[in-house]
């Protein structure tokens, strides 16, 4: 079965999940770094896989793709068998890693006609799909240029293009925007978007917060080599906690008596602070905010600004695992580096 055969395939099947993943274990040596991790994702999305460095995001992935046998578990992608059935499983998914897979002594072009031969792909064609894919990643201009003029950005965007060639249906993104500046991270968030448009399923790991929050339909949040938290990003700040609401007082001189009708109207706790004449109290319940608005203007007190803001993903991160999502588990990172060969 060739790619477009399979793709063909799914479209007739009507596959409702681009992955499924039951009790997936990786051990090497004394270290278990994926310690039975369940992953559901429905065709058609982007799904975050957050975690810091050593969470086993890697060593979940390279299992996924059939580049590590599980010790114990088992996963389907697109009904497929990782295990049983892995030459499929690879002509379904594209996979782009941490690092560019190019040859810094080639041209971009060179580059994408040299995997587009290796898939099987005519000269013509693969002239064809180069030039296509590098207009398609805003690098037409650099398409002569060699690699080792490029920008870790663009070298990055090349490594996608690479890995779109086949079209697969599925793709795999391990940190793809590490070590980016914040315009081209935003270039590559545009990119997926549009991946996903276009009838794609993306299997996104991160470590950054923003990316899982700007991006993922849902998140899974894996810490230890476990999952211990699942859901879109507004579940999982709802899980701990409530919203909290801010007031900017115009005077000053108003903040001790907005604060004493603040807490009596939501009947909570607020903290002032005098220097940007601001007021944070949690906000459990939204319809009271009305009324406390209708009491301040009879009080005279004027506002400058009024937001509600939800809990962050990191603050999530930090109540669910006890530490940043940035922090290193320097003994997992090492372990699993070793054991996948990275």
């Amino acid at each position: 079965m060739n790619q477009n055969k399979a793709t063909t395939e799914i479209a007739k099947k009507k596959v409702d999940w681009a992955v499924e993943a039951r009790g997936l274990v990786k051990q090497f040596g004394t270290y278990r770094a994926v310690d039975g991790i369940d992953l559901n994702v429905r065709a058609g999305t982007v799904y975050g896989v957050l975690g810091p460095n050593g969470a086993g995001k890697t060593t979940t992935i390279r299992m996924l793709t059939t580049l590590l046998r599980p010790d114990a578990g088992s996963a389907r992608v697109f009904g497929h068998d990782v295990t049983k059935e892995p030459h499929i499983v690879r002509q379904l998914i594209g996979v782009t890693g941490q690092y560019a897979s190019v040859d810094e002594s080639l041209s971009a072009t060179e580059n994408l006609v040299i995997f587009s031969r290796l898939l099987g792909l005519g000269r013509a064609e693969s002239r064809r799909k180069s030039a296509e894919l590098l207009e398609a990643f805003g690098l037409t201009e650099a398409a002569k240029r060699p690699l080792k003029n490029f920008s870790g950005g663009m070298r990055r965007r090349l490594d996608l293009a690479a890995s779109l060639i086949a079209q697969p249906p599925l793709i795999f993104l391990d940190e793809p925007t590490t070590g980016l500046d914040p315009r081209t991270r935003n270039q590559m968030w545009t990119t997926i978007r549009q991946l996903v448009d276009t009838g794609s399923t993306v299997l996104l790991t991160t470590q950054y917060l923003q990316e899982a929050d700007e991006l993922a339909d849902r998140i899974a949040v894996i810490d230890r080599g476990r999952v211990v938290a699942e859901g879109t990003a507004d579940d999982l700040k709802a899980s701990i906690g409530q919203s909290s609401l801010q007031l900017r007082i115009q005077d000053p001189k108003d903040m001790e008596c907005a604060r004493r009708i603040v807490e009596q109207e939501l009947r909570v706790t607020a903290v002032a602070s005098p220097e940007g004449g601001q007021l944070t109290a949690p906000l459990a319940d939204a319809d009271k905010v009305a009324d406390l608005l209708i009491t301040l203007r009879e009080a005279d007190i004027h506002l400058a600004e009024l937001s509600v803001q939800k809990p962050t993903l990191d603050e999530v991160f930090l109540a669910i695992t006890g530490h940043s999502a940035q922090t290193e588990t320097s003994e997992k990172t090492d372990a699993e580096d070793k054991g996948a060969g990275l």
